[in-house]
């Protein structure tokens, strides 16, 4: 990412913003997810619950959302597709650790989050975030700290070569008409982001990931956060519909609960905004509905080597130039 694109090293922005334009990409946000919502329900066939939320006046969080789940459906055995907008009246320690301008900040966060978790193992589960967050001002001699942050990434049971390459493409395609340099930039951030250092292991074959952007102008990245958010729906759809049917066994769900299990250490150890979450006091019930309805774990576990499961160390978690695209 050059320097015309990278955050200042202090987060300030380039100008100030203001409570319409952070109303109007809530707007924007709570539309990308009910048009999420629909795409998904027409794949799956089933119907997930809305269920519309409120802040009660004495919470340390105050604000609204909507978390749309689905449980035990056709394709997916659980999905959540979550809309928040909220506030807090002091930003916890965990955020303000790397970021000591922001302490005792008001704050307000505002997003989608989605994860998905299908039931056929040859269907990836898939993850994806777009989000703006503002730091107000304490005082009118200073201003607000805001930014755009989000991504997707895609984690395989069993590798397929197509659906990697299609990923990474149209998360190509949602990033080049802003900058060249944006998808080998936000590609590498992902491979790192998404990486269980305790177990030297990738999460996922990765996709994009970004943070902290607030340059070059708020019209700018809010739109290249937007051409992320439309583009899901693109990227994940048609490997759903192309492994869908699959046919397996015992095998697959057992080798499927072993990597949720990945999953559920990457989601409780180390991200970032599950952590923000749970901590600023955050609705649990949403926040945790990323996990995966079962999970495994196994002492030592080694797949044999040469079959599908071993593949998927081999082949797929180490990071790979998936497009040809990425300098070395």
């Amino acid at each position: 990412m050059n320097s015309s694109t990278t955050p200042t090293a202090s987060g300030t922005p380039a100008h100030a913003t203001s409570p319409a334009q952070h109303d109007a990409i809530a707007a924007w946000f709570a539309g990308l997810q009910a048009r999420i919502v629909a795409g998904l329900e027409d794949v799956d066939g089933g119907t997930f619950l809305r269920d519309a939320w409120q802040r009660e006046p004495d919470s340390p969080t105050q604000g609204r959302g909507i978390s749309c789940v689905i449980d035990d459906s056709h394709v997916l055995e659980r999905g959540g597709v979550m809309f928040s907008d909220v506030e807090v009246a002091q930003m916890p320690p965990t955020a303000t650790a790397h970021r000591k301008e922001l302490a005792g900040r008001k704050a307000r966060a505002t997003g989608v989050s989605l994860v998905l978790h299908p039931r056929n193992p040859y269907v990836p589960t898939v993850h994806m975030n777009v989000r703006f967050f503002r730091a107000m001002a304490p005082t009118p001699d200073e201003q607000d700290v805001w930014w755009f942050g989000g991504g997707m990434d895609l984690t395989p049971y069993y590798g397929e070569e197509e659906d990697a390459r299609h990923f990474h493409q149209t998360c190509f395609d949602a990033l080049q008409p802003f900058d060249a340099e944006h998808y080998p930039a936000m590609k590498a951030w992902c491979d790192e982001y998404f990486f269980l250092k305790h177990r030297n292991e990738a999460r996922g074959i990765g996709g994009i990931f970004f943070d902290d952007l607030n340059t070059p102008e708020f019209a700018t990245a809010f739109a290249l956060t937007r051409s992320v958010g439309d583009h899901f729906l693109d990227a994940y759809l048609p490997i759903v519909r192309r492994r869908m049917n699959t046919p397996y066994g015992e095998r697959e769900r057992t080798f499927q609960a072993l990597r949720r299990g990945r999953y559920v250490e990457f989601n409780l150890v180390i991200d970032r905004g599950t952590l923000f979450g749970l901590h600023s006091g955050g609705r649990t019930e949403s926040i945790l509905a990323s996990m995966p309805p079962t999970a495994g774990w196994r002492y030592q576990y080694a797949p044999e080597a040469g079959t599908p499961e071993a593949r998927l160390y081999t082949d797929f978690l180490p990071a790979r130039d998936w497009l040809g695209t990425v300098p070395t």
